[in-house]
């Protein structure tokens, strides 16, 4: 999961590139990175870390230019190094960068045809490399000869991706000295949205991956980019668009509105935050149901994605909401933290219980879902040494039983715990006295109901093992579970001061 954002304005965008990448930082805390054109220039800068520890007063400086675009990175495909930290770029045709949030489901056979056909060279191991070159291939064949590059070169070009490349992908490109262009897989899995402001009489547009971004920046929210769909922004703030796919299902991933979107989010007309409170309301009854006679003193969310849900839960169960756990705002999101003994070790450094929200009673620990179950077990173990009775359990999403392809890093399915085991099973090794998970049926009414969207479908792969692609055979899965588990996966400890480099273009 990344994030992803692209400004085209009549002004200096690095500060606001900047500031956007802040507020889309929880999609990823791995590397960030901001890639600005000033007329035939361009200078980069990206590395390992967190967006504050990146950039400094002298990157800053040397961003120049009025477009640009920028990436926050958690890695699901290729390494840890900075290397693998995006925006990437290629030089032919004109110069184009690249930013990416997804996966590509075929990114090993685009490899061999990119080197065997396309004569292009791969020097990491990401799939958004593998990406932009394939736009830059299928733009070079459009343009040929010619110094200018028009709208229609663009959307054949972004025809051409949507024909060779399966999975998912938002993507936000820069062009030197032409502009940016923005497009999402014709099943929309990963979110985009479009911005709009007008700023010294002209119109000003930005791309991001999340709405929170747009409001955070005071541009007005024009609308979702459509499965699909291709747009096109010139230097100038004239902005084009066009379906350039065919059979587009508009198909968006259920655990951004579970899990990874900020909840003051928009995402394909649905609110986030509605949609969670609703998750919590179809999680209370329930509860209501299976266990009629509870005896739960207070509810209480695992900061901070569940406390949406969890005060819904509450108000619905009749029940006093309490906090019973301080954050460390200082340590990351251990979901997406690599490797299995970090994330363990995190748990305790980033919650500290409050004893008197716990001692002598029976409480009901609300999250948003349960992946590995490591963080849940010593949550649950943090609570009795607190002083509870009883530790029960609630899942605002069904259990996660196969592996993510399309821009989650969910590990191996061996790796997670709901996977060939039941809810009792489950509470047995975690430690809870009950455990509690939402339906899947539920959760698609709970993040639909009541909003004005034309979602068709959702991706709920995590949970069921559709993969609405219909690309992911077997031998895929076992692929990427050689590739992802942690006891395959090592990660370059060696310190890396990131790259910063201006980038000349002669056109």
């Amino acid at each position: 999961m990344c994030g992803i954002i692209g400004i085209v304005s009549n002004s200096a965008v690095n500060q606001d590139l900047y500031d956007g990448l802040t507020v889309l930082q929880h999609r990823g805390q791995d590397a960030a990175g901001i890639m600005t054109c000033d007329a035939d220039r361009m200078y980069l800068r990206k590395s390992n870390g967190l967006v504050r520890d990146v950039f400094h007063t002298r990157h800053m400086l040397r961003l120049q230019g009025n477009m640009g675009i920028g990436h926050t990175r958690y890695p699901t495909a290729g390494c840890f190094s900075s290397a693998e930290s995006q925006p990437f770029y290629v030089n032919s045709p004109f110069g184009i960068a690249l930013s990416h949030n997804g996966n590509l489901t075929n990114a090993e056979q685009l490899k061999r045809e990119l080197f065997e056909t396309d004569q292009r060279h791969i020097n990491t191991n990401s799939d958004s490399e593998v990406l932009l070159n394939i736009f830059a291939h299928e733009l070079q064949t459009r343009v040929q000869g010619k110094q200018t590059v028009e709208p229609q070169d663009i959307f054949a070009a972004v025809e051409g991706v949507h024909r060779r490349c399966s999975g998912a992908y938002a993507v936000v490109a820069l062009i030197v000295g032409r502009g940016i262009v923005a497009f999402r897989d014709p099943h929309g899995i990963r979110p985009a949205v479009i911005g709009k402001k007008i700023a010294n009489g002209k119109d000003c547009f930005m791309v991001a991956s999340e709405s929170v971004a747009v409001d955070a920046l005071g541009y007005e929210l024009v609308r979702d980019i459509d499965p699909g769909e291709a747009i096109y922004i010139d230097v100038n703030g004239q902005m084009n668009a066009k379906q350039c796919a065919e059979n587009t299902v508009r198909s968006p991933c259920i655990f951004e509105h579970v899990y990874f979107a900020r909840p003051d989010s928009v995402m394909d007309g649905i609110s986030v935050y509605k949609a969670r409170l609703r998750m919590g309301e179809y999680l209370a009854r329930k509860i209501k149901r299976t266990y009629p006679d509870h005896d739960i003193d207070a509810v209480l969310p695992i900061p901070d994605t569940s406390r949406t849900s969890a005060l819904s839960l509450a108000y619905h169960l009749g029940i006093r909401y309490s906090e019973g756990f301080i954050k460390n705002r200082y340590i990351g999101r251990t979901f997406i933290m690599p490797g299995q003994k970090q994330r363990k070790k995190s748990v305790r450094q980033k919650l500290n219980p409050i004893g008197l929200e716990f001692k002598g009673k029976n409480v009901l620990l609300v999250d948003d879902s349960i992946v590995r179950g490591t963080t849940s077990q010593e949550i649950i173990q943090m609570a009795r040494d607190a002083g509870a009775k009883k530790v029960y359990f609630a899942s605002a999403a069904p259990p996660v039983r196969h592996p993510n392809v399309y821009g989650i890093d969910m590990p191996a399915a061996s790796e997670l715990i709901g996977h060939n085991r039941t809810a009792e099973q489950i509470a047995e090794l975690i430690g809870a006295d009950w455990l509690v998970y939402q339906d899947l049926d539920d959760l698609r009414e709970a993040v639909k109901k009541k909003s004005k969207s034309n979602v068709d479908q959702f991706d709920t792969s995590v949970f069921d093992g559709e993969y609405v692609t219909g690309d992911v055979t077997p031998e895929y899965l076992k692929g990427i579970e050689d590739a992802r588990n942690d006891s395959a996966r090592s990660k370059d400890e060696q310190s890396n001061d990131g790259e910063f480099v201006e980038l000349y273009n002669s056109a």
